[in-house]
């Protein structure tokens, strides 16, 4: 008994502290773009990082048909984007999915996605072992021209 209050006092003091260890890995501020009506489309973004390294595999949501890892950037002056089978996170090395960069693709949209809506995104996390663990993220739609996080605000994942 003492040592499923240790563990439970451990895990509460985890979340209270902003961090998520689940799958060993860290997610910190994710959040998701609003959309308009009809939109198909969006993305989702925050920041991972790993104690011990580890790679995201695979990526699903209930709100979209389609969820990838998409990866944009310059190719001889044009921007182009495209998905990335696997994102890599170096040990201690934080990767900041942001607009422009690595992202969440959510396609197919269900619904339109709209400012303080909460999204579930469930990532496939590869660990240092090979084992792939999901992990669950609810991430709080922020205005369409959102381009940042505010400040204080986290959301964490949670092993599943």
């Amino acid at each position: 008994m003492k040592t499923i209050k240790t563990c439970v006092a451990i895990a509460m003091l985890s979340l209270s502290a902003g961090t998520s260890w689940a799958a060993d890995i860290d997610v910190k501020t994710p959040w998701v773009r609003g959309t308009v009506a009809g939109q198909k489309a969006t993305g989702a973004f925050m920041e991972l990082s790993s104690p011990q390294g580890a790679a995201i595999v695979g990526a699903s949501s209930p709100v979209a048909g389609v969820t990838e890892i998409h990866e944009m950037k310059m190719d001889s002056g044009v921007m182009k984007m495209r998905a990335a089978p696997r994102l890599e996170i170096a040990a201690g090395k934080p990767v900041s999915l942001a607009p422009g960069g690595y992202h969440v693709m959510l396609m197919d949209l269900k619904q339109q996605l709209k400012p303080g809506d909460i999204v579930p995104i469930t990532l496939q996390v590869e660990n240092k072992d090979k084992k792939v663990e999901s992990v669950e993220i609810k991430a709080e739609v922020r205005e369409l021209t959102a381009s940042a996080p505010a400040a204080n605000q986290h959301m964490h994942g949670s092993k599943h």
